[in-house]
């Protein structure tokens, strides 16, 4: 269950890891308030959520298993457990 979170926290951060790679490579004050305004992170911010809602539909569209498949539960058999599958 972390895994998508941090996923998605990293889709998150995209837009500004670039914009700060843009920063550092026109050699702009990379830390200075000045290159920060607050409309461009309002843009970041925006941009990052667009980024992480189609993550998060690719991910719930491209993930799991088929809607007309049927899961047997993990069970034992013969004294061994054998692990659950999607028929």
């Amino acid at each position: 269950m972390i895994r998508p979170v941090l996923t998605e926290i990293g889709i998150f951060l995209i837009p500004f890891a670039v914009y700060a790679l843009f920063l550092a490579a026109s050699r702009s004050g990379l830390f200075a308030r000045s290159s920060w305004p607050i409309y461009l992170v309002a843009r970041l911010v925006l941009a990052a959520l667009v980024l992480v809602i189609a993550g998060l539909i690719g991910f719930a569209h491209f993930s799991g298993a088929a809607p007309d498949s049927t899961y047997v539960p993990a069970h034992i058999e013969n004294g061994k457990l054998v692990p659950g599958v999607e028929k």
